[in-house]
């Protein structure tokens, strides 16, 4: 277990001098999971010792979308989420990019060649695609004209209920003075009328802007090995399927800190 004790930094003159959450809460954000279902499960536990030590009047746990993909038990991962959380804690579940690329390969066809050549054949694999239908019987590969077939193969192994879940999966919550979202927002844009495409997918123009959103924003989609921590946002997705370093943000009045495995 990795912990660290933060106190919010000065803010921006376009953001709130001392962000916070309302009295009695803490809040527990979760950055990108990617299929890691032995890192989920000790992260819950790591949040579930943390929270009954110190009990508030309230938790919750805000999960920044990106459960499935790249590593190797994407299927697990949803079942978990979707069987509820340890100790009675309280999940809110945002949608991440990768959620909605596979959400759009079954309707759009055009939309399986990117979603499998970023981490999609290894959700497809954790659900019982067969290789030889994904790969061929030579393993040569498989062509676009292949997604019908494969999509067709995923509905059928692919339980109700974590379609529902996926289908369920919310674009953005607020609590307080922050703003959870899984990619980030566009500078400029109110929040409340952000785009579905920025909330998933920006980068660029978000990392860069150093001015202020109205809220610090907390968001996952951009790797880094540690907690990016900035004056107007904190990105915590720390490339768990890859480093074994799945984090979590804690928030509690003025403060903040961190749960990593």
């Amino acid at each position: 277990m990795r912990e660290r004790e933060e106190g919010v930094s000065a803010m921006s003159t376009t953001t709130a001098m001392s962000a916070s959450i309302p009295g009695g809460l803490r809040v527990y954000a979760i950055g990108d999971i990617h299929g890691r279902l032995d890192l989920l499960n000790e992260l819950l536990n790591m949040i579930a010792r943390d929270n009954s030590a110190r009990p508030p009047a309230g938790t919750r746990v805000i999960f920044l979308g990106d459960y499935i993909d790249r590593g190797p038990d994407s299927k697990g991962v949803i079942e978990r989420l979707a069987g509820g959380l340890p100790g009675g804690l309280e999940g809110t579940f945002l949608c991440g990019n990768h959620e909605e690329m596979m959400l759009r390969s079954f309707a759009e066809f055009s939309a399986f060649a990117a979603w499998t050549a970023n981490g999609g054949l290894a959700a497809l694999e954790s659900y019982g695609v067969s290789r030889e239908l994904l790969f061929g019987q030579f393993g040569e590969g498989m062509a676009l004209d292949d997604a019908p077939l494969i999509m067709g193969e995923l509905a059928r192994l692919l339980p109700a209920g974590h379609l529902q879940f996926l289908r369920e999966l919310k674009q953005s919550v607020t609590v307080g003075d922050y703003f959870f979202v899984h990619a980030g927002v566009r500078p400029g844009r109110p929040l409340d009328a952000q785009a579905r495409e920025d909330c998933l997918f920006i980068r660029g123009e978000f990392l860069r802007y150093k001015g202020g959103f109205g809220k610090i924003i907390v968001h996952g989609h951009t790797p880094r090995r540690e907690p990016d921590i900035q004056p107007n946002r904190i990105g915590i997705d720390t490339l768990a399927y890859h480093t074994g370093r799945l984090t979590a943000l804690r928030l509690e009045g003025e403060s903040r800190g961190f749960l990593a495995t």
